[in-house]
């Protein structure tokens, strides 16, 4: 278990893995040179912005993501209540996150989605700032 403590302040995303349900890579999201921060304080609310970096292929769009609002942490499940998002869809949703650590580093990892035909497993890897 985590303790609460630990998730609070800014996180910037590091590394992104994704794989599908028989454990083969998958390309990694966001590029694999994504760009992002996380931010949880002490109140309960929490800011995620995450975008693809580097060049992207003009047949393609950038990835994005942004998203904000309260949440609760029980030292292995994030969920947040959306109340903000660049995701019509999660507006009002709980968006659940298991966490755990690699050392120092934060991994969250969403529930697998539909991708490219596929199941799709992510994997956020965030480092503390500060």
């Amino acid at each position: 278990m985590i303790d609460h403590a630990q998730l609070i302040g800014i996180w910037k995303l590091v590394e992104t893995r994704a794989h599908d349900d028989d454990g083969n890579m998958l390309p990694p999201p966001y590029g694999g040179s994504g760009l992002g921060l996380v931010n949880f304080d002490q109140a309960g609310r929490m800011v995620a912005v995450l975008c693809q970096g580097g060049e992207v292929p003009e047949d393609n769009q950038r990835e994005y993501n942004s998203y904000c609002g309260t949440y609760t942490f029980d030292g292995a499940i994030l969920v947040t209540r959306v109340d903000a998002t660049a995701v019509p869809a999660w507006m009002g949703s709980d968006q659940v996150r298991y966490v755990s650590m690699e050392g120092n580093r934060m991994v969250l990892r969403p529930p697998p989605r539909p991708w490219q035909g596929l199941i799709q497993h992510r994997q956020l890897v965030w480092e503390k700032l500060g």
